[in-house]
């Protein structure tokens, strides 16, 4: 009888071969299209691309590395539309770990010059500047900044889980957010149940709006990476004030004035707090 060989061929796994797609091109957008995709126009898109460029470029010479437009635009699409990173790869042409790769750096590359443009008024001269714009918008005295708060709703992580979940049951990331007169943040927090408080501070309300919207409440990353994408959102929304850009949010419609007398009395917490009441409620 002859003799039998047996092979005890272990199940390899065949890498699928790589294949290279994409290519964005913005040229035949209008600004209108710009905006509706990425929600910057054109000139502002240049702008980031100068901003970032050092950060973002590539140090190789291969055909395949993204550029620095290809990176911010696949970025720019995520901020602005919450989409999965599989399906913003899909619409563009790009793996998912590729997609992934340019949020991060894009996200990053933003985060380091936040100080640029997130900053709470510290001189008198800020801070009046800023008072003297709430009142004239709103009649109200000495007021530096307003507020808003949101819980950011993740999907639970595997590890720690207890860790994440806050009062309601709910894994959550708490935002806090101060603008001043013109609608720029100038403080922004982020953090999560059981995290260590302004373990992830971008020093700085639409930004709330934002999340609740694009992301249905709901965004599929881990606390860590989720806090970074909100600092970015910040900073990318003051730079949208700064330079202009049409905001889609709901204009806010100032009441008439409050005719009131300026206060020049004592600047104890008791004292204007009852000047606010006799004046305005």
């Amino acid at each position: 009888m002859a003799a039998q060989l047996i092979f005890n061929i272990p199940n390899v796994k065949v890498r699928k071969p790589r294949v290279f797609r994409g290519g964005i091109n913005l040229t035949n957008l209008t600004e209108r299209e710009m905006r509706e995709r990425y929600r910057f126009g054109r000139e502002t898109s240049d702008f980031l691309v100068d901003l970032l460029g050092n950060d973002l470029q590539r140090g190789t010479m291969k055909k395949t590395a993204l550029t620095v437009e290809e990176q911010l635009s696949i970025a720019l699409r995520f901020y602005a539309s919450g989409s999965f990173l599989q399906v913003i790869g899909d619409t563009l042409g790009y793996d998912k770990s590729t997609v992934s790769r340019a949020v991060d750096n894009v996200t990053n590359a933003i985060l380091a010059r936040k100080k640029d443009f997130i900053s709470f008024p510290t001189s008198k001269a800020d801070v009046d500047e800023v008072k003297l714009g709430f009142y004239e918008q709103a009649n109200f005295p000495h007021v530096v900044g307003c507020t808003d708060c949101i819980h950011v709703r993740i999907q639970r992580p595997v590890e720690d889980e207890a860790a994440f979940v806050d009062r309601k049951n709910f894994s959550s990331i708490n935002v806090q957010a101060v603008c001043n007169h013109e609608g720029k943040f100038t403080q922004i927090t982020a953090d999560w149940p059981g995290s260590v408080h302004d373990s992830h501070i971008f020093k700085t309300s639409s930004i709330c709006k934002h999340l609740e919207e694009n992301h249905k409440g709901l965004i599929r990353m881990k606390p860590e990476k989720v806090c970074r994408i909100i600092g970015a959102y910040a900073v990318l929304h003051n730079i949208a004030v700064l330079r202009k850009e049409p905001l889609d949010e709901t204009p806010c419609i100032n009441p008439p004035p409050v005719p009131a007398n300026a206060y020049n009395g004592p600047q104890g917490g008791n004292t204007v707090r009852d000047y606010i009441a006799r004046s305005f409620f």
